[in-house]
């Protein structure tokens, strides 16, 4: 195993400090990077936000040769090479939105190893164009990012990652980083095997996110629950908002805007152009949501996204920590937050139960499934349940979830749940007939309702006897019987049917202990949205950090190009408290490296100039 050594930890900081303008490495990034220059493959495993591109980029520029990047991200790959130039390396992409002319430009530069990094589509290696023009330049490394796409059982399955085992095979003597922010051991396992990096050493990060506020609460009216979330937590703020279906994108985003929001749609059925200009304005311009399917997000390196808003249950906690870990990239406080009811449960099982592959398949997406209910109807602290799941011992409460701030109760349902069985039982068993939620509830609570009527269902034993619970108390114990397994939902109507488990109940043989359902939605502390942050610097810093910005904003404008490309928040933070008078305090803020401060540097100091 390759070992690190002096020189080469030496000239790792000095190009962190010189070309990122940052005086230190974070976590096992100095870890990794070492072993990386010094030949070693490595599987990196870093929440978003940890800095993995620093875990590639630093070896690209210390090692001889190319890097070569193999991304998943065609529509941001001229973003990620735009921040990569802003900062003085030298990096170019490949993919199918290049012209001819651009296309043999990028590709001589290659071969004469005038780039330090190319990024190319993990399907350009399917051709042997791209084969025959990386066997003509010198490589450095291999890169491959958002790794979890080679995973079969992963929420974001990639096809062509399974063809990068090819890489070791063609080019054994070439150093390789596999890089994700999600992945079960399960998964990390897997990703070794499918790119033959089982000799790779393993670099695993805290998949904590303490910045990042979690809470779950009972879906009602979900659009004007946003709303409220929007316009008392997060006015003005950049967000993400995930609903499932495209139908539900369209109309989200029509009623933000309808309310005042500063929102656009994202998903497949768009044209590729519309989806290319909604994304681009979100990534440039400041305080956008966007509300989008899951088809939005890898990749997105904006630091500023101070919420991500779930309409609809996640369909794994892989894919609700991924989503979610693009909140807060900048580390101040952020919000993911996700409204979830019966209706939620439902449709999941429903389509498990009607998707494409084999039992096996159907099982895994159930395993995923009972994953996240399980993390919506704990009682206990949603972090440490997160934290675990990945494989991450937690020890007590967070103190920034909701479960944590205002406590849920738990309550003895086993009565509760035995009438709402036996209903389901006499219906299918006395009268043949399958119902679903909404219609049992209506019979325990006796509401003589023309379906009732109609059925004859008011002369059932249990009609009437559920009046201790009111119907959001008894949609809430529906909906954690279904998590829990002891009912089951069939059909294309969603009616419900008992289960094995469901008669260990029903005998007294199992106790069902309940989450209560909250009479109201819970207050919580809010996080710190831009107002604050503002605030929380002197009060003679606020309005030059907002001079700052305004200069950020024209000159990202003036370039094309994301403000965060320009400076970071927290860069220009320090620079509006610290109020540097030359270029040589300048370059000792953080994130200001040698190139910005050439391009940049006097500037600044003209702004904070006219700011005295």
């Amino acid at each position: 195993m390759p070992s690190p050594t002096a020189p080469t930890t030496e000239a790792a900081l000095e190009t962190l400090r010189r070309v990122f303008g940052y005086d230190s490495f974070r976590g096992f990034q100095r870890e990794v990077i070492d072993h990386v220059v010094a030949g070693g493959d490595a599987l990196v495993l870093m929440p978003t936000g940890g800095g993995k591109s620093l875990c590639y980029q630093i070896p690209a520029l210390v090692r001889d040769g190319v890097a070569v990047v193999i991304s998943p991200l065609i529509a941001l790959m001229q973003d990620q090479v735009d921040a990569l130039t802003a900062v003085g390396v030298r990096a170019g992409f490949l993919n199918s939105t290049l012209d001819p002319d651009t296309r043999r430009l990028v590709e001589a530069e290659f071969v004469a190893g005038e780039i330090d990094l190319l990024y190319l589509a993990p399907e350009a290696l399917a051709g042997q164009g791209t084969l025959s023009l990386l066997d003509r330049g010198r490589i450095s490394l291999f890169a491959i990012d958002e790794a979890h796409c080679v995973s079969q059982w992963g929420h974001d399955f990639r096809p062509d990652y399974l063809n990068l085992s090819m890489l070791h095979e063609r080019w054994p003597g070439v150093p390789r980083i596999a890089l994700t922010a999600t992945a079960t051991s399960a998964t990390r396992a897997e990703i070794a095997t499918r790119l033959d990096l089982t000799g790779a050493r393993h670099f695993v990060a805290s998949f904590d996110r303490p910045n990042i506020q979690y809470r779950i609460v009972p879906k009602r009216e979900p659009r004007k629950q946003l709303l409220a979330l929007l316009r008392d937590e997060h006015p003005g703020d950049a967000g993400i908002v995930y609903c499932l279906s495209r139908a539900s994108v369209e109309k989200t985003a029509e009623f933000l805007v309808a309310n005042g929001i500063d929102a656009l749609p994202y998903h497949a059925g768009l044209d590729a152009a519309t989806r290319a200009a909604n994304q681009q304005r979100f990534l440039r311009a400041d305080g956008v949501v966007m509300v989008a399917t899951i088809a939005f997000g890898m990749g997105i390196d904006k630091p500023d996204v101070r919420f991500v808003a779930h309409l609809d249950l996640p369909k794994s906690v892989e894919g609700y920590y991924q989503e979610t870990g693009r909140a807060g990239r900048d580390g101040l406080p952020s919000t993911a937050w996700l409204a979830y009811g019966l209706q939620d449960v439902v449709q999941q099982r429903k389509m498990i139960d009607t998707s494409e592959g084999d039992l096996a398949h159907r099982r895994n997406l159930a395993a995923h499934l009972d994953a996240m209910l399980a993390l919506c109807e704990t009682v206990r602290c949603r972090r440490a349940q997160l934290l675990e799941y990945f494989g991450e011992p937690a020890t007590g409460g967070c103190g920034n979830c909701d479960t944590c701030l205002e406590p849920p109760e738990s309550w003895d349902g086993t009565v509760a749940a035995q009438k709402l069985l036996s209903t389901v039982f006499r219906l299918d068993r006395e009268r043949n007939q399958r119902f679903g939620a909404g219609h049992c509830i209506d019979i325990l609570l006796g509401r003589s309702t023309d379906k009732i009527v109609q059925h004859r269902h008011d002369s059932l034993t249990v009609f009437g006897i559920g009046g201790e619970c009111s119907e959001a108390e008894w949609r809430g114990v529906v909906r954690q019987l279904l998590a829990e397994g002891l009912l089951a939902v069939e059909g294309d109507y969603g009616t419900l049917a008992l289960t094995d488990a469901s008669a260990e109940v029903l005998g007294k043989r199992r106790t069902v202990m309940l989450r209560r359902e909250p009479a109201r939605p819970a207050r919580v502390a809010k996080p710190r949205g831009a107002a604050t942050v503002v605030a929380e610097l002197p009060a003679e810093a606020a309005g030059t950090f907002e001079r700052l910005r305004a200069w950020r904003a024209a000159t990202a404008k003036e370039q094309g190009v994301p403000a965060y490309v320009i400076f970071h928040d927290a860069t220009l933070r320090q620079i509006a408290a610290d109020k540097p008078s030359s270029l040589a305090e300048l370059s000792r803020i953080s994130g200001v490296g040698e190139n910005k401060l050439a391009k940049y540097g006097e500037q600044i100091l003209e702004v904070l100039a006219g700011a005295d």
